[in-house]
């Protein structure tokens, strides 16, 4: 098993996840099969599917489901990536309508094989959206765009109200998780220039890939110093046999713990706990917000 050894940890049992099911559940699978739509939801495996999908949330993964990069952490299948979809602006804003949606969470595959690694289409999503939907809030989980400013400023000027990204894990991790060496200081980059010119910013984190509690607290002040107003923390789950192994399970009295630390180090909300992921309760985040801070009219 790639990075665990012969005898995985067994889970514990704050971590049993509900099998996803339901007519809800169904029923949207089924029409973002028939427009060819991908959500991070699948792609990720991520264990809130259930509750989300069957209250009509699901976070969008745009630019296909093949990432030109290979985190060993990540689910989300890695190659070359295939052609881009100009028609995915105007489904993803028929299915936005269809889901009754007053939020919507857009992500994307890393596109490096890209001349702009697909910001001009991460905007055009964006663009059709407040154009179809101009009351929709709409938050942009962006990948580094390699620190380039000018690609991350096309996403922002389409329009998002909420500027995302992830750190993922502490910097001691990105080799071993591999994430390029210039990647950390490029995610800083991304989140520094999205608050710079006025947005909401947001990121998030995984925790027992082996980092350190003192590892993380340290983080959680570069975050801030950065300030990112917005954080979720979520447990490592290994995706597959080829990722990375889980190194601790960390029980949910901590991840308390954890909210609580970064509460007091001025973040304005925090999810954290076991099945947290960068999406979970966004647009319950985004509301506790919107009225604090100054914003890009």
């Amino acid at each position: 098993m790639a990075g665990g050894g012969p005898h995985p940890m067994r889970k514990p049992e704050w971590l049993k996840a509900r099998l996803p099911g339901g007519d809800a559940f169904f029923a949207l699978k089924s029409r973002l099969r028939r427009r060819e739509l991908h959500t991070i939801c699948e792609s990720a495996r991520c264990p809130n599917i259930h509750e989300c999908w069957n209250s009509a949330q699901a976070t969008f993964l745009i630019m296909g489901s093949v990432c030109s990069r290979d985190c060993r952490f990540c689910a989300v299948a890695s190659g070359s990536p295939g052609p881009l979809d100009p028609e995915e602006g105007r489904k993803i804003s028929e299915m936005a309508a269809w889901m009754g949606l007053r939020y919507a969470v857009i992500t994307s595959v890393t596109r490096d094989d890209l001349p702009d690694q697909g910001s001009g289409h991460f905007a055009a999503v964006v663009r059709n959206l407040k154009r179809e939907r101009p009351q929709l809030g709409i938050e942009a989980l962006v990948p580094d765009f390699s620190g380039r400013a000018a690609l991350l400023d096309a996403v922002l000027d389409a329009g998002v109200d909420v500027l995302a990204h992830n750190i993922e894990t502490v910097p001691s991790l990105y080799a071993k998780v591999n994430r390029r060496p210039a990647a950390f200081s490029d995610s800083l980059r991304v989140l520094q220039r999205g608050k710079e010119r006025g947005w909401v910013t947001k990121s998030g984190l995984m925790v027992g890939l082996g980092e350190t509690h003192a590892e993380i607290l340290d983080l959680l002040t570069v975050l801030r110093e950065r300030d990112v107003d917005l954080l979720t923390i979520g447990q490592y789950l290994q995706p597959d046999r080829r990722s990375l192994a889980v190194e601790r399970y960390v029980p949910p009295a901590e991840f308390a713990e954890l909210k609580q630390a970064a509460l007091g180090l001025g973040f304005l909300g925090v999810e954290s706990g076991p099945f947290v992921r960068s999406s979970y309760h966004a647009e319950q985040m985004f509301q506790a917000v919107n009225r604090a801070l100054p914003r890009i009219q």
